[in-house]
C-alpha cells in the first residue's frame, strides 16, 4: 500500500474484469531464496505434527497459493472422536487438580515460545490459508495477548469470591469456580491459530480438557499450537485433535462435550446449537457478519481512507469482523473515494513466506465463486466497479483484487449476504440517525467502525449501532486485542464472548457454597412462625433502610 495522496475528483467506474484482465493492482517483488512450501511442510515436520491425531483414515491438505497438496493427514472416524473424548475425560480429572497458577504458568512459557519461534508458524498460516505475512501475523499477535492476559489473570478469574449472605453475619456465602470437564471446539479455516488455540487456551487454565476439530485444510497450523503448547508443560492428552469432514466429525463433537465453542457460519451455527441444546449443554458461536463502517461528516479523510483499506482488505475479507458495507456522508464522498480507490488499487498482491505483501489469496474455490458471483450479479444489476473486480489467477488459482463496488442496492446478494473476501460496497448518508439505521438494517451484529474527528460523538454513534464490538477510528484491531473486554456478536452474530471474564469464566461452572451458622432460618429462640414471619419482615425493612445489597 502506498501513502501517495489522491486528487478530489470521483474515480471512473469500470465494468467487471473478464477472465483475459490482469488487473491493476501490482505484484509484491518475491525476495531471492524465497522459502517454498517444499521446505516448510517437510515430511519429518508432518509425522511429528499429526503423532497426536486420534484419525484411522486418511486425507490432506492444500496450499491456496498454488492449489498443490501440502500434506498427507490422518482422518477421524466417529469411533476416534469417542476415543479421543474418553482419553480427554480421563487426563482432565488429573488436570483440574494442578493448581491454577501451576496451569497458568504453561499459557506464559506458551506465550514466549509463541514470540520466540513465530517464524515456524507464520510460514504454516501463509501456506494453508493464503494470507499476506503481516495479516498472519496478526494471528501471532493476538494469540500471544491472549496467552498473557489468563496468564496472568486466571487465578484472579478463578478464585473463591466471598458474597453478602442471605442472613448478614450469619450466612457466609462463597463462590467457586469448577471447570466443565472436557470442552469440545470446532474452529475455522480463516485464522488458524488464533481461533484454535487462542479460543482454546482460557479453557485449558480453567482446568478443562479440549478435543479440537481444525478445519483440515488448515490443521497444521493448529497442531503446531499444540505441539508448542505441550512444550510449555501441558500434558498431551489434555488436547486431542480430531479431523475430517465438518458434517461427519462436526456432531460427534457436539454429541461427547460437555461444553461446545464454536466460529463459522451462521448457518452452522444454528445446527451446533440445537445439537448441544438438546443434551442441556452450553455454547458459545461466533457466527457471520456483515460489518458496518461509517465515515462522518467530520472524519479525517486520509486516516479513514487508510483505515479503510485495513478494514475491508485484511486476510483478503476473510475475516468475521472485516467491513463489507462502507456508509460515507454524501459531503465526504468523492473526496474520500478517490483516496480510499488510489490506496485499494495500490494493494500489492503476493504469495511469499515474507513480508511485502499487502494481500494474499483466497482459501479455495468455494470463496473466489462466492467471490465472483456477487460482483458479477451487482454489475449485471447496475453496480460500478471502482477498483478491482477482477480474478487474478497471474498471481494464483484463488487470486482476486481488492473491490470496490459503487450504486449497490437490493436486490443485489452483495447487499445483505456475507460476501467473505475482499469485496465493499459503498453507501451514501446524509444525517447520523440515516447512517446507523441503514448501519442496523441487517440480520447481524458483530462489528461495526466509526469515524469521526469528534470522540464524543463517535461514542455516542457506536453505543447506537447493534453489534458486539465497535471501533471509532479504527475498522476492528482495537476492540478485538483489547481482551480484557468481552468481544462476540449481538442478533444472528452470535452467542457468549470470548476475552474477558467471561471469555474464561464460560469455561466453568459457577458453584454457590452457603454456611448457617449460629442460627437456623427457620423459627427459632422460642419464637412461634407467626413471631418469626414478623422478625424477618422488619429484619428485611432494616436491611433495606441500611442499603443492604
Amino acid at each position: 500500500m502506498t501513502d501517495s495522496q489522491a486528487t478530489d475528483q470521483a474515480p471512473e467506474t469500470t465494468g467487471v474484469g473478464t477472465p483475459e484482465q490482469t488487473g491493476t493492482n501490482p505484484l509484491a517483488p518475491a525476495p531471492a531464496r524465497a522459502r517454498t512450501a517444499a521446505d516448510v511442510v517437510t515430511p519429518e515436520l508432518v509425522a511429528q505434527l499429526t503423532k497426536g491425531v486420534v484419525g484411522s483414515g486418511r486425507t490432506a491438505n492444500h496450499t491456496p497459493f498454488t492449489g498443490e497438496k501440502l500434506a498427507d493427514l490422518p482422518e477421524s472416524t466417529p469411533e476416534d472422536v469417542e476415543k479421543a473424548f474418553k482419553a480427554a475425560r480421563a487426563a482432565q480429572q488429573l488436570w483440574a487438580q494442578v493448581p491454577v497458577r501451576q496451569r497458568a504458568a504453561v499459557l506464559l512459557r506458551f506465550h514466549d515460545l509463541v514470540l520466540a519461534r513465530q517464524a515456524e508458524v507464520l510460514d504454516l498460516i501463509q501456506l494453508e490459508t493464503g494470507k499476506a505475512r503481516l495479516h498472519a501475523h496478526e494471528e501471532v499477535q493476538a494469540v500471544a495477548v491472549a496467552a498473557r492476559h489468563y496468564g496472568r489473570k486466571a487465578p484472579s478469574y478463578l478464585k473463591p469470591k466471598r458474597h453478602a449472605g442471605a442472613m448478614p453475619t450469619l450466612t457466609k456465602v462463597t463462590e467457586l469456580r469448577h471447570p466443565r470437564g472436557v470442552v469440545g471446539q470446532i474452529a475455522p479455516w480463516n485464522y488458524p491459530l488464533e481461533l484454535s488455540v487462542g479460543d482454546a487456551l482460557p479453557a485449558f487454565v480453567a482446568g478443562n480438557a479440549v478435543v479440537m476439530k481444525p478445519d483440515t485444510e488448515t490443521c497444521l497450523t493448529a497442531l503446531w499450537a499444540r505441539d508448542l503448547l505441550i512444550e510449555a508443560g501441558l500434558p498431551a492428552e489434555v488436547f486431542q485433535v480430531v479431523l475430517g469432514d465438518g458434517p461427519v466429525v462436526g456432531p460427534e463433537v457436539v454429541r461427547h462435550a460437555d461444553y461446545v465453542s464454536f466460529t463459522g457460519s451462521t448457518r452452522t451455527g444454528r445446527e451446533v446449537a440445537q445439537g448441544a441444546a438438546a443434551r442441556l449443554v452450553g455454547v458459545s458461536l461466533e457466527l457471520g457478519g456483515k460489518n458496518a463502517m461509517l465515515v462522518l461528516d467530520d472524519a479525517d479523510i486520509d486516516k479513514a481512507a487508510a483505515g479503510a483499506v485495513r478494514a475491508c482488505f485484511s486476510s483478503a475479507g476473510q475475516l468475521c469482523i472485516s467491513i463489507e458495507r462502507l456508509y460515507v456522508h454524501e459531503s465526504i464522498a468523492d473526496a474520500f473515494l478517490a483516496r480510499f480507490t488510489e490506496r485499494t488499487k495500490a494493494l500489492r498482491l503476493g504469495t511469499s513466506l515474507a513480508y511485502g505483501a499487502d494481500m494474499g489469496s483466497l482459501v479455495g474455490e468455494r470463496q473466489l465463486e462466492t467471490v465472483k458471483r456477487h460482483v458479477e450479479e451487482a454489475v449485471a444489476k447496475g453496480a460500478k466497479v471502482l477498483a478491482g473486480g477482477v480474478a487474478r489467477p497471474d498471481v494464483g488459482p484463488y487470486f482476486f483484487e481488492p473491490t470496490i463496488l459503487d450504486g449497490v442496492e437490493a436486490p443485489m446478494s452483495v447487499c445483505t449476504e456475507e460476501t467473505f473476501g475482499p469485496v465493499v460496497s459503498i453507501y451514501r448518508f446524509s444525517t447520523d440517525d440515516e447512517a446507523v439505521d441503514h448501519a442496523n438494517s441487517t440480520p447481524y451484529g458483530l462489528n461495526s467502525s466509526v469515524w469521526t474527528k469528534n470522540g464524543g460523538r463517535g461514542q455516542a454513534v457506536a453505543a447506537r449501532l447493534r453489534t458486539g464490538t465497535v471501533n471509532v477510528n479504527e475498522g476492528y484491531a482495537p476492540a478485538y486485542g483489547s481482551v480484557q473486554s468481552p468481544m462476540g456478536g449481538m442478533k444472528d452474530s452470535g452467542l457468549g464472548r470470548r476475552h474477558g471474564s467471561e471469555g474464561i469464566l464460560k469455561y466453568t461452572e459457577a458453584q454457590t457454597v452457603a454456611q448457617q451458622r449460629l442460627l437456623p432460618m427457620a423459627p427459632s429462640l422460642g419464637m412461634d412462625d407467626e413471631k418469626y414471619a414478623e422478625f424477618m419482615s422488619r429484619s428485611l425493612k432494616v436491611m433495606k433502610a441500611f442499603r443492604f445489597r
